[in-house]
C-alpha cells in the first residue's frame, strides 16, 4: 500500500481560508455558501442549529443575537459571538414557515398571579396584616408587619447587619493547631455512627462524697408560683482525670485499661451530635489510657442552643484593615460565649438550691469523704457523689479492655432506698430560656405562657435545638446508675437582664426513657469509645488530642509533644512566684 497527499491549494491572496480566484477544478462544494471566521475563532462544531447566548439562552433557530457584542474598555471585545461569522448563522439556518402557520393556539387564559408577596423596599405589608417573610429573623412571628416585620420578601428584602455571612460564618477551634503536631487520622461522623457495641452492668468500685436530698417542693413549682432563682456558694469540683487521686490507685492496682470521667465520656459518646468545636487529651503510659480535658476548656461551660438552624454567634472579629471600625467593650447578653457562661451559672445554682441542706431528712454520707476537698477550704460543700465504676468494653472472651469512670450524681430522694447501695440517686440540670425574639432563639416559644399547657411543644423544641447537651445530660445520668433526672426551666427575670432569674418548672424523667425519646444509642456511644481506645493503643506511648473540627463533622487525632498544655501552669505558677 502507499500513501500520496492530496494537492494543497494555497490562498495567492495571503487570507484566511479557500480562495475564489483558484478553486480545485473537482471541488464539488463550489456554490455552497461559505461563512468567513477568524483565526480566533473556536472551531468546535461544524454544524450548531442552537446559538448560545452569554445569558445562558438559547435564541430561536435563524435570529441573530444582539446581546453577544458586548465590549470592554478601549472597544475591546469581551465575551459573546465571534466578530467573524456572528450575523451570516442565518444562511444555513432553517425557517419553520409551514409548520407555524398550520399551529393555533388552544388555551387563551391569562396565566394565574404569581402567589407570595411582592417585593417592596421598607416595610413588609400593612400593621397587622400577614406579611412576608422577615429577612431579618426569617419566618419569626412578632413585630410589625405581622408575619415577619421590616423588609419585604425573605431572599430579595433588606439585609441587616452582617446577614450575608451569618450562616457560613467559621467557628474557631477549641485549641490552636500547632504545626508541629502531625495528623494521624481523620473519622466522618456518618462513619461513627454505625460503630455498635453491647456492654453488660458495670462494677462499683468505690464511692465518695456526700449527698442532701432532694427537695420536692420544686417538683409543684408552675409558672404562676414562680421561685426566684438565689446565688449560693457552694464548692463543687470538675477535677480531669489525672489529678484525680482515687483514679491513681486505682492505676497502681491495675484496675482498667482507660481511666476517664463522665464528662469527657459523654461527649465522646454524643460526638455526632456535637457541632461546636472540643478536644480531649489522650495520655498513653504503658498500656493504660487517660482522656483528659483542658482547665478553661469547652467542658467547663455549657452549650446553648447548639442544635438550632441558627444558633446564637459570637460578634466577628474586628477588621485589622479598617482602624475606624467600632469595637464593643461589653459583648451581648445574646451572644454564644454569654449565654453559655449564664447557663453554666443556672445550672449550678439551680443544683445548688433544689436540695435541703438542713436534716430532716438528713445528708447521706458515702464510704468516703470528698477526695478534692482540702482541710484549707472554707466555704461549705456542695451536694455531690463521686461513684467510681467499671464497663467491660472487651470484644472476645480472653480479652481484658476495661474502662474506668469516675460519675456524678447531685442528690438522692428519700424514701426510695439506699442511696450508699445506688438506690433513688438523681442528677439535677437545668435549661434556660433567654429571649424568644432574639437571634439564636431556635423559634423556643414563650415558656411563660407554654409551659403549662403545651409542655410538649416546648419540650419538642428543647430537644431540637439541644439535642446534643440534653443526650450529653442522659449518657451521664446512665453512667452514674441515676434512677432520676430532675431537669428545671428556668428563665430570665427580664429578657434584658442575664443576672436575675426565676424558676418555672421541674421535670422528672428517667435517663433511660429520657435516651430512648432523644433516640440516644448507648451501644453506639460504646463503639466509638472502643474505635478511638484501638487507635491510641496501636500508637505508640506519648500524648494525643481528639479534635473535632470547628465546622465540618469530622474528628482528628493529633501527636503532639509531651509538654503541649503542661506549660500553662508552669508559667502561671512562675508569675505568681515573680510577684511575690
Amino acid at each position: 500500500m502507499s500513501f500520496s497527499l492530496p494537492p494543497i491549494n494555497d490562498n495567492p491572496d495571503g487570507g484566511w481560508g479557500p480562495s475564489s480566484s483558484n478553486f480545485p477544478g473537482q471541488f464539488k462544494f463550489k456554490d455552497i455558501p461559505y461563512a468567513p471566521y477568524s483565526k480566533s475563532d473556536k472551531l468546535g462544531r461544524f454544524a450548531d442549529w442552537n446559538e448560545t447566548t452569554s445569558d445562558t439562552r438559547q435564541n430561536a433557530v435563524g435570529t441573530v443575537s444582539t446581546q453577544n457584542t458586548r465590549t470592554g474598555p478601549g472597544g475591546r471585545r469581551r465575551e459573546g459571538a465571534q466578530a467573524f461569522g456572528s450575523g451570516t448563522a442565518s444562511a444555513f439556518a432553517y425557517f419553520h414557515v409551514e409548520d407555524e402557520s398550520s399551529f393555533s393556539l388552544v388555551d387563551n387564559k391569562n396565566a394565574p398571579p404569581r402567589r407570595g408577596g411582592t417585593f417592596i423596599r421598607g416595610r413588609g405589608t400593612a400593621r397587622g396584616g400577614v406579611g412576608n417573610y422577615n429577612a431579618r429573623g426569617g419566618a419569626q412571628r412578632g413585630g410589625r408587619g405581622g408575619f415577619g416585620g421590616r423588609g419585604g420578601n425573605a431572599q430579595r428584602g433588606r439585609r441587616g447587619w452582617r446577614d450575608w455571612d451569618k450562616g457560613g460564618r467559621a467557628r474557631e477551634s477549641s485549641v490552636v493547631i500547632s504545626p508541629q503536631w502531625s495528623m494521624l487520622e481523620e473519622i466522618e461522623f456518618h462513619r461513627l455512627a454505625k460503630l455498635r457495641l453491647e456492654v453488660d452492668e458495670p462494677e462499683n468500685i468505690d464511692s465518695y462524697g456526700r449527698l442532701f436530698a432532694y427537695d420536692k417542693t420544686f417538683d409543684r413549682i408552675t409558672t404562676k408560683t414562680e421561685k426566684p432563682l438565689q446565688q449560693l456558694d457552694r464548692i463543687k469540683y470538675n477535677t480531669t482525670t489525672s489529678d484525680d487521686p482515687v483514679i491513681q490507685q486505682l492505676v497502681n492496682k491495675n484496675t482498667a485499661t482507660i481511666y476517664t470521667t463522665d464528662v469527657i465520656l459523654s461527649v465522646l459518646m454524643c460526638a455526632p451530635r456535637s457541632v461546636y468545636p472540643w478536644d480531649i487529651v489522650i495520655v498513653r503510659e504503658g498500656n493504660s489510657l487517660y482522656f483528659d480535658k483542658r482547665d478553661g476548656g469547652p467542658f467547663d461551660t455549657v452549650t446553648v442552643n447548639e442544635n438550632a438552624a441558627d444558633p446564637p454567634q459570637d460578634p466577628s472579629p474586628p477588621n485589622p484593615n479598617n482602624p475606624n471600625e467600632k469595637v464593643l467593650d461589653t459583648p451581648s447578653i445574646n451572644s454564644a460565649t454569654s449565654l453559655s457562661l449564664e447557663a453554666t451559672y443556672v445550672n449550678q445554682n439551680f443544683a445548688f438550691q433544689s436540695v435541703v441542706e438542713t436534716s430532716p431528712p438528713p445528708a447521706v454520707d458515702f464510704s468516703n469523704p470528698n477526695p478534692f476537698y482540702g482541710p484549707d477550704e472554707t466555704e461549705p460543700l456542695a451536694s455531690c457523689g463521686y461513684r467510681y465504676r467499671v464497663f467491660d468494653l472487651s470484644v472476645q472472651e480472653d480479652e481484658d479492655f476495661k474502662i474506668c469512670v469516675r460519675t456524678e450524681v447531685d442528690a438522692y430522694l428519700p424514701g426510695s432506698g439506699n442511696p450508699r447501695e445506688g438506690q433513688g440517686l438523681v442528677t439535677i440540670r437545668a435549661l434556660n430560656e433567654f429571649d424568644p425574639r432574639a437571634a439564636g432563639a431556635g423559634g423556643a416559644p414563650d415558656w411563660r405562657t407554654k409551659l403549662d399547657s403545651q409542655r410538649g411543644a416546648v419540650v419538642a423544641t428543647e430537644m431540637k435545638n439541644n439535642s446534643c447537651k440534653l443526650a450529653k445530660w442522659a449518657v451521664q445520668s446512665i453512667l452514674a446508675g441515676a434512677d432520676l433526672m430532675k431537669i428545671g426551666y428556668v428563665s430570665r427575670s427580664n429578657p434584658r437582664d442575664a443576672a436575675r432569674h426565676i424558676i418555672l418548672s421541674t421535670a422528672s424523667m428517667r435517663p433511660t426513657d429520657f435516651a430512648a425519646q432523644l433516640n440516644v444509642s448507648l451501644n453506639n456511644g460504646w463503639g466509638i469509645v472502643r474505635t478511638v481506645a484501638d487507635l491510641c493503643m496501636k500508637m505508640p506511648e506519648g500524648k494525643y488530642v481528639l479534635v473535632k473540627d470547628p465546622n465540618k463533622p469530622l474528628i482528628r487525632l493529633y501527636a503532639i509533644p509531651a509538654s503541649t498544655f503542661s506549660g500553662e501552669d508552669e508559667d502561671g505558677e512562675g508569675f505568681e512566684d515573680d510577684e511575690a
